[in-house]
């Protein structure tokens, strides 16, 4: 059979995940065997298991034994709606129509492109829609916008913008001929957090040109100083208690530290929900009950989040004190440092001081201009506490390139 019609040209445009590279970077090398290995690479908070968890899963083992739903059970779902509510000020969020629950959010930020994007109805001459996003990013919503047939519109976040992804810089036939928009706010890995002003920009231009606005907002709850507003916040604040045009995304995974739980949410406007909703009745990994039954608990629960969050604060302020240099990001718990070469960096950290961090441009794709916004930093995950996060910056200190 010819090779044209065994390959997915869409999914032959994709490089490896940053995790696969990084494995193929540190291929013939090996940790300094004097040291206990830090893994701060990938984003895996290692805290305490909410104390309700053992409990509830005991509790529901029997629910193993029957299929879950796709949109996710009643009960789970009207949790998060109330946690929506609660959190954000939002006189209503129905459970039937407006909330979805995902197997985490990475099958979700990807799955949604497909559900969203038509790449037929854009653009003339060929064009296809775009699919904005910043960089670096989460890479996800690259893979995302590849795959459903779109174009990935790179909005560069640097030092000198704050990392912000600027909207003004957007030019107007880009606008024109976008179908949807990634945020991520907090940011991964910058750190960045949205603002009011920012969502009810975004949300003007989204009217004007027709397009869909997605928040990744899986670090809300991760923050330095004030809770980060949230797109239906301000979308309420604005009028549109439909929440028009918006969907967010959130996970228990860095809120209540259970990556391996794989529970998240989708949470929005009706008319988007449904059409995701069709989609992920075929392609969507259901959440098993007796998980379920443990997220609604997580998603009810601010005791162990407090808890966490603080022990995120304590990381911060440990690692910058012993670091000596920069200061802590507004959300997320990882650290987005300057270095001059990241590959060389991330290397000789492994070789040199036994540690694990991400070369940034991992993170980031060549832009238009031939430049990646990722290149020039490393990203690593305070994740083992603020003894661990005091060690790390004093062996990265210590690295020699």
């Amino acid at each position: 059979m010819p090779a044209e019609k065994l390959s997915q040209p869409r999914l032959g445009q994709l490089g490896a995940y940053p995790f696969e590279r990084l494995k193929r970077l540190f291929e013939g090398h090996k940790p300094n065997p004097e040291l206990v290995h830090i893994d701060a690479g990938a984003g895996e908070p290692r805290l305490p298991l909410p104390a309700f968890t053992k409990e509830l899963l005991n509790r529901h083992l029997d629910g193993f034994s029957r299929y879950p739903t796709t949109r996710g059970g009643d009960e789970l779902r009207q949790a998060i709606a109330a946690w929506l509510m609660r959190r954000y000020d939002l006189q209503y969020v129905d459970p039937v129509t407006q909330v979805l629950s995902a197997n985490g959010t990475r099958e979700a930020l990807f799955a949604v492109a497909h559900a969203l994007v038509n790449p037929e109805a854009c653009c003339g001459n060929g064009k296809k829609p775009y699919v904005l996003m910043p960089n670096p990013m989460y890479q996800i919503y690259l893979g995302a916008a590849i795959t459903s047939g779109a174009a990935p519109y790179l909005m560069p976040c640097t030092r000198e913008n704050g990392f912000a992804p600027e909207l003004d810089a957007v030019p107007d036939d880009v606008w024109a001929d976008t179908a949807m928009v990634y945020v991520c706010s907090p940011s991964n890995p910058t750190g960045w957090i949205a603002d009011a002003g920012y969502y009810s920009r975004l949300l003007e231009l989204a009217d004007k040109h027709d397009f869909y606005v997605l928040a990744d907002e899986c670090y809300s709850e991760i923050y330095w100083d004030t809770p980060p507003v949230g797109l239906l916040g301000v979308a309420r604040s604005l009028g549109r208690e439909d929440f028009s045009r918006c969907l967010v995304f959130n996970s228990l995974s860095k809120r209540s530290a259970l990556p391996g739980l794989r529970s998240g949410l989708i949470a929005g406007d009706a008319e988007l929900i449904s059409r995701f909703a069709k989609l992920r009745s075929y392609t969507g990994p259901a959440t098993p009950i007796p998980l379920q039954m443990v997220a609604a608990a997580a998603w009810s629960d601010e005791t162990h989040v407090q808890k966490h969050l603080e022990i995120y604060r304590q990381s911060l302020a440990a690692f910058f004190d012993a670091y000596a240099q920069g200061s802590p990001p507004a959300g997320s718990f990882f650290v987005w440092l300057p270095v001059e070469d990241e590959e060389m960096f991330a290397v000789a950290a492994f070789e040199q001081q036994a540690v694990t961090v991400l070369p940034g441009s991992y993170l980031g794709a060549t832009d238009r201009d031939g430049s990646n916004s990722g290149a020039g930093y490393i990203r690593a995950a305070l994740i083992n506490g603020p003894e661990k996060a005091a060690e790390l910056a004093l062996r990265l200190k210590a690295v020699r390139v």
